[in-house]
């Protein structure tokens, strides 16, 4: 098993900025593509940004291309999301995963067969 360990949420400003972080444990971290999600009430969880295994490639969600970042540290065993002008419509809980999928930019890899961790708080205040 592998856990993840998410923080770095918080309430923030519209135009604000935070970064959220995600912590793994318990499997090779590098063996693993990493993706951010979000959910906010009443809504469906949504895909927002996937790193590759060594961080080389990454994807983003439409509506946050441009003002998100994910990143990792594999020494480190984190994967980070870089969220700056943030808006009211980006407030939810974001959760990180893990898969070996190679399809990692797809919700499914997540999904059936990957690791999450529970998720942390964004607020966002207009």
């Amino acid at each position: 098993q592998m856990q993840l360990v998410e923080s770095g949420g918080g309430l923030v400003q519209a135009g604000g900025s935070l970064r959220l972080s995600c912590a793994a444990s318990g499997r090779t971290f590098s063996n693993y593509a990493l993706a951010w999600f979000r959910q906010a009430p009443g809504k469906e969880r949504d895909f927002v940004a996937a790193i590759s295994w060594g961080g080389h490639d990454t994807y983003y969600a439409d509506s946050v291309k441009g003002r998100f970042t994910i990143s990792r540290d594999n020494a480190k065993a984190t994967v980070y999301l870089r969220m700056n002008r943030l808006k009211p419509e980006d407030a939810a809980v974001y959760y990180c995963a893990a898969t070996r999928s190679s399809a990692y930019m797809t919700y499914d890899a997540y999904r059936h067969a990957g690791y999450w961790g529970q998720g942390t708080q964004v607020t966002v205040s207009s």
